[in-house]
């Protein structure tokens, strides 16, 4: 599928480094969410301020209270100076301590945004999406690049607009104090930016394939501890361990030389510090000696000279952790660039009570870039009647189950819902009327009660044990240690299979939908149980428009219309009787399923 085909594109980033646009884009896109908190964000741009030019003050205090103590060496003024000197750099602490404080709340507040965003905007996606994508990797985008996100946003912002302040205020001072030795002491800064620019090329392809292979590890992991019985059963323990090194491996590599390349800053960066200290001392002394410069000017540029070439090293680490930040919402922003599934059509109407009749008038269907899966479907489903569908695995059964609940659109053809397009409806007032039992019954991390109130959550506790007595499940709910207080994890640990069908069965049954979804309701039950179920279901079903799909033929022998499938196309229909009688393919699929349960037996 061509749209697959994207999604793969999408999770094979990180093999070029991001272009300047990318950048701009990104970092444009991040301040969107920052704008709610654009005051506070001025204010923490107006301490900064404030704070670097103190920062740039005390140097300047210090070379002047060196030069008036040799002029006149006098404790008041050496007092004096101390004081000044105190209360200047007790201030900026403040003023580093409340833009920091505040930094910190504007960056918190703009992750939430966007992590609700991108939560928000998963729940919109089509279901093709979540088929082309780990669990694993979503999740990786929703925690580990969210964080990295978060920690640019809470650090990196105030330390590089500080950075720059410091730059341009601390090279100004020292062109005013000596524009000599201002000259001597930035003949390091070519070095020092070529260095950066080798340095950075390199490390923000890395943090970008990090961050990506870490979104390949955390899937890989998630899926094998969701696997972990499969990989148990086939013995292929080694097999997933050596899969499983091979990502790490590519994690390690890309996460080593981005922090190699990283590390080569504060070591190139000390070096040129160094020089620089003996360019002043050297140059300084030469200058005093002669008169062009004071003892105290000296001072001031030994500590200017570090107070400038630090926040060169700040910022080529800023950059770096912006470039990784970068790379992470580059990651976040795909997902929530991702389209959105097809919004209902501006004449589509709430559908108040669903009677449930159902045609499907020449529908087709084809996955984009597939073959086609369903190929000219008709059939009338009359309110209250049970269809049940039958065929081979492929057949397009579930397809039509999806069609109908607006989860794909049809190709050709159309469905009809109580004599009304399935188009001229809204996606949420048909679904809100729909009960769906899954093969595979998802249950969530709270409480069984809760679990069963998910049909309708409005339901009184009275409600929910009615609904899990109807599904049978009432028995063995008491028989837990918190009855419907117990606690199940988000894959039903706790309960068997079985039981958690049931507890799917119940919640279906306190929805109490006009229309009802059974995709192999009882494939995981017991014989026993199982002819409760149907009588259960046989209840819940009265009345009501029931699509079954099943592949126990048993259990469809009284649904009103069986329609037989195969290759995406209808090639028997009736009941079950007019079915057997005509001898064809349904009628083959009985004597089959037969002759397997008295082989069994």
């Amino acid at each position: 599928m061509a749209q697959r085909s994207n999604i793969r594109r999408h999770q094979g980033i990180g093999t070029t480094p991001p272009k300047v646009d990318d950048i701009r884009s990104t970092i444009k896109r991040i301040w969107r969410y920052m704008r709610a908190e654009k005051v506070r964000f001025y204010t923490v741009l107006a301490l900064i301020l404030l704070s670097s030019s103190l920062s740039l003050l005390g140097p300047y205090l210090l070379g002047r209270t060196v030069d008036l103590v040799i002029e006149n060496p006098s404790v008041s003024v050496l007092f004096t100076m101390l004081l000044v000197l105190f209360f200047v750099y007790l201030f900026q602490s403040v003023f580093l301590w409340l833009q920091n404080y505040w930094m910190i709340g504007i960056a918190q507040n703009a992750v939430y945004e966007m992590r609700n965003h991108l939560f928000s905007h998963l729940q919109q996606l089509p279901l093709l999406f979540f088929q082309d994508y780990q669990q694993g990797e979503l999740m990786s985008r929703l925690t580990n690049d969210m964080e990295n996100v978060s920690r640019t946003l809470n650090t990196a912002i105030v330390q590089f607009v500080t950075s720059v302040l410091t730059i341009t205020g601390t090279l100004a001072i020292m062109i005013w104090l000596s524009p000599l030795l201002t000259l001597m002491t930035v003949t390091i800064v070519p070095v020092m930016y070529f260095g950066m620019r080798w340095i950075t090329k390199r490390t923000g392809r890395y943090f970008k394939e990090q961050q990506h292979h870490l979104g390949e590890v955390n899937g890989y992991v998630e899926e094998m501890f969701s696997g972990q019985t499969i990989v148990s059963m086939f013995s292929r323990e080694e097999h997933v361990v050596n899969e499983f090194q091979e990502k790490n491996e590519a994690l390690r590599k890309s996460g080593y030389w981005a922090q190699v390349y990283t590390g080569f800053i504060p070591k190139l960066m000390n070096m040129l510090n160094n020089v620089s200290f003996a360019i002043i001392v050297g140059g300084g002394g030469l200058l005093a000696l002669n008169g062009f410069v004071s003892i105290g000017i000296i001072v001031t540029f030994t500590t200017y000279s570090r107070q400038f070439t630090r926040p060169l090293n700040d910022l080529a680490n800023q950059f770096n952790m912006i470039l990784s930040a970068v790379a992470g919402a580059e990651r976040v922003f795909q997902i929530i660039d991702e389209p959105e599934e097809t919004k209902d059509e501006q004449e589509a109407g709430e559908l108040h009570k669903l009677t449930g009749e159902v045609k499907f008038d020449g529908v087709d269907f084809t996955y984009e870039g597939d073959q086609q899966t369903l190929r000219d479907l008709n059939f009338h489903v009359k309110a209250g009647e049970t269809v049940a569908l039958v065929g081979p695995t492929g057949a397009g059964k579930t397809t039509i189950i999806s069609l109908l609940s607006r989860f794909y659109e049809p190709t050709g053809g159309q469905i009809l819902i109580d004599n009304l397009p399935l188009s001229s409806v809204t996606r949420e007032s048909l679904r809100s009327q729909m009960g769906v039992v899954l093969q595979d019954s998802t249950m969530f991390h709270t409480t069984i009660r809760e679990n069963i109130r998910y049909g309708r959550l409005d339901a009184t506790d009275e409600e929910v044990e009615q609904a899990a007595k109807a599904a049978y499940a009432h028995d063995f709910i008491q028989q837990l240690p918190e009855g419907y207080g117990t606690w199940l994890d988000s894959d039903g640990k706790g309960v068997s299979h079985g039981q958690r069908q049931l507890l799917s069965i119940a919640r279906a049954m306190i929805a109490s939908p006009p229309l009802l979804i059974l995709d192999e309701a009882t494939s995981s039950i017991d014989t026993v149980t199982e002819m409760k179920i149907n009588d259960a279901l046989a209840t819940l079903m009265e009345g009501r428009t029931s699509f079954v799909i099943a592949h126990r033929l048993n259990t469809i022998r009284s649904a009103d219309l069986i329609l037989v499938l195969q290759d995406g196309k209808v090639v028997e229909k009736g009941s079950h009787k007019e079915l057997l009688a005509e001898r064809g393919f349904y009628a083959d699929l009985v004597k089959t399923q037969m002759a397997e349960n008295q082989a069994l037996s």
